[in-house]
């Protein structure tokens, strides 16, 4: 890779800036593409953001930048997309800095931000030498996360509309979905959970099958049937719903016919039933039936003391005798049968038949 520095001012680079959700962010009289494809959204806060700002107003040092030159000269920013926002977006009037503005700026503190120079690198390689630089020189910046990685290496049509609709800060995704995820679009989860859901955490594969894609319609039709499904399935919602793996669980059961009333009466009942400690697991139960999402209240030491005392230190199935240690506490009349964790509903087994018990 061909890589040469040149020194820039902020007037300069900041020339016809443009930040537009169709068109993107561009500057430097449109030849600079601020955000490219395999960039991140803005992540900044607004404390990093002002320390840029301070930083150019004292006349201190910006950490150096790198810009790809492309064939046709025009430019994409490899790395300092942040700090090249931060200082177009102040210039721009999109924010002010202790309670003054740019426009609210005398003639010569706006001229000693436009003057202030930047040092860039200006580089030249292929797509590959780009991308491989590109990871390189972020590991000791805004840590990336594993999607916005995998957004660099699978570039195309596909990616840029997969961004549009998962990726902005009130995308459709985020608009139809923000009850139901955790995390921002703006740092690619909506993205990354709609891929891990729709093939079954496979999202490499899934972004490397559909890179050239014209669109991403096919997994934004999943996502919003999938939210549908569950609106649908659960009619009354409750913060629980929040971050539930509910991609397996739609991929399985979203042909099934289930009688939503029912299933309000019974998820409003085990939100009531103390034993039941995991409240979000509430929803994997009621579709697999499988007690483990409810981590239903363990029995207390001196609950399983006083059994172990009583039964004198012997499993009632096996009939051998064992320490405490090797034994564990169990529901005489199972959990699902209406047994609650209560002193006398508690038996002590040795692991072995626990396990055998647990696996019928």
């Amino acid at each position: 890779m061909k890589i040469e520095l040149h020194e820039l001012t902020i007037r300069e680079v900041f020339e016809n800036y443009l930040d537009n959700s169709e068109q993107g962010v561009t500057a430097y009289n449109g030849k600079l593409n601020i955000r490219p494809p395999y960039q991140r959204e803005f992540v900044y806060d607004a404390k990093k953001r002002d320390a840029v700002i301070e930083t150019i107003k004292k006349g201190f040092p910006l950490n150096v930048m790198y810009w790809v030159k492309n064939s046709d000269d025009s430019f994409e920013v490899l790395d300092g997309q942040q700090r090249t926002i931060s200082f177009c977006q102040y210039v721009n009037g999109d924010f002010s800095l202790n309670n003054r503005a740019f426009h609210n700026l005398t003639e010569t503190e706006k001229n000693q931000i436009l003057d202030y120079k930047l040092m860039i690198y200006f580089c030249e390689g292929n797509d590959k030498e780009k991308l491989d630089w590109f990871k390189i020189i972020n590991i000791a910046g805004e840590k990336l996360t594993d999607q916005e990685l995998r957004n660099a290496v699978y570039t195309g049509p596909w990616l840029s509309d997969a961004k549009h609709k998962f990726s902005k800060s009130n995308c459709a995704a985020y608009l139809m979905g923000n009850k139901y995820l955790t995390g921002t679009p703006i740092r690619q989860e909506y993205l990354e959970t709609a891929l891990k859901w729709i093939n079954n955490g496979e999202i490499e594969a899934y972004m490397a099958a559909h890179q050239h894609d014209p669109n991403a319609n096919e997994l934004y039709f999943y996502f919003t049937s999938l939210i549908n499904w569950v609106e649908n399935t659960f009619t009354n919602y409750r913060k629980e719903m929040k971050n539930v793996e509910w991609g397996p669980l739609y991929n399985q059961y979203k042909n099934d016919t289930f009688d939503t009333a029912a299933i309000e009466k019974e998820v409003s009942k085990l939100m009531a039933d103390d034993d039941v400690t995991n409240k979000k697991g509430i929803y994997s139960y009621i579709l697999t039936r499988k007690e483990k999402f409810l981590s239903v209240r363990a029995f207390d030491n001196h609950m399983k003391r006083t059994a172990y005392e009583k039964q004198k230190g012997f499993c009632p199935h096996c009939k051998k005798h064992f320490n405490i240690e090797d034994m564990e506490g169990d529901h005489i009349t199972p959990w699902s049968e209406g047994g609650k964790t209560l002193a006398e509903n508690c038996q002590m087994l040795c692991k072995e038949c626990n396990r055998k018990k647990s696996d019928k």
